[in-house]
């Protein structure tokens, strides 16, 4: 085997972060990754990693092998990729993270007509409940909402997004319609728990552009950890929700939910494609992303306009 090949093993050994995960990954046996990386200690001289079959943790030496083998393969792929530039054909592996209700509804079907397009590509989409680092876990995008805090990933908008407040007609039936984010303290809110607090803080802006907010305490009779759910029972009449317009946008052309307070609107959440900072992205990423930005317009509409900006153009 080259030095590449060990380069590259090595690379996929520190991101499985196990002797066993890296077999799994790599359809070896346990005792076959096991031996390879005691040869390539051998051959270099020095112990990369100590290690149990659950976990591996790199020594100093094995932290300076990933890193400057991490730019070799780098400039490695720079070059083959610029020697293939002519070609029309997209080859190699692409590594997605995105979260679960946006990446079923969109990336999935996305990335399936993407390879479509280039049947040459091997793709990978992993839907986790939180954003993964993508260094640590060998991803090449990360599909995620609002622009990341670290510089080191580039960020490129997909998707213009805000939350919005419904409910369905059979839920507001009788009932006196909120006409301040104050008054959803008097209404079953069906509350997201995505931690371990007893209510929910929604946010929002006044549409007129004043500047004032507000963050509401809320409450209800019923709860989930899932946004799926939570859309759910909004639309059988439980309660009113706060969710991303991507995902109730068909309900309300429908008339199946209601959007309440025009006066006010929940906080923008636009959706990014976020990848590494480096010098050279391979045209398989950068591709991608080029798509998602393009295909992502046909999948949901854009955001109504403010009422006073749609009476001005009027």
């Amino acid at each position: 085997m080259t030095q590449f090949d060990d380069l590259a093993f090595f690379q996929r050994l520190a991101q499985c972060g196990s002797l066993t995960a890296t077999a799994r990954e790599l359809g070896l046996s346990l005792s076959a990754v096991s031996k390879r990386l005691k040869h390539l200690e051998a051959r270099l001289g020095v112990e990369l990693a100590s290690r149990t079959t659950r976990r591996l943790t790199l020594t100093a030496e094995g932290e300076l092998y990933l890193a400057r083998g991490a730019m070799i393969l780098d400039e490695l792929g720079e070059l083959e990729e610029t020697l293939g530039d002519h070609q029309a054909e997209l080859t190699g592996r692409l590594r997605v993270n995105a979260t679960f209700g946006f990446g079923r509804r969109h990336v999935a079907p996305l990335l399936s007509s993407f390879c479509a397009r280039h049947p040459h590509l091997d793709a990978w989409l992993e839907l986790t409940n939180f954003p993964l680092n993508l260094s640590d876990h060998g991803f090449d995008i990360g599909v995620r909402v609002g622009e990341p805090p670290d510089s080191r990933l580039v960020a490129r908008r997909i998707l213009t997004n805000r939350r919005i407040l419904c409910a369905a007609p059979a839920y507001l039936a009788g009932r006196t319609m909120p006409r301040h984010p104050g008054e959803l303290a008097g209404h079953q809110c069906l509350v997201l728990r995505e931690n371990d607090s007893d209510y929910a803080l929604w946010r929002f802006v006044r549409r007129d552009g004043g500047g004032d907010e507000r963050a509401i305490k809320v409450g209800g009779r019923l709860a989930s950890n899932d946004g799926e759910v939570i859309t759910r029972l909004a639309l059988d009449g439980h309660g009113i929700m706060l969710r991303s317009w991507w995902d109730v946008h068909e309900y309300l052309a429908s008339g199946r939910l209601v959007e309440l307070l025009p006066e006010w609107q929940g906080v923008r959440a636009d959706f990014f494609a976020v990848y590494d900072q480096r010098r050279h992205v391979p045209v398989r990423v950068r591709a991608f992303i080029a798509y998602l930005e393009e295909a992502m317009a046909g999948r949901v509409p854009p955001l109504p306009l403010v009422p006073q900006l749609r009476e001005s153009l009027v």
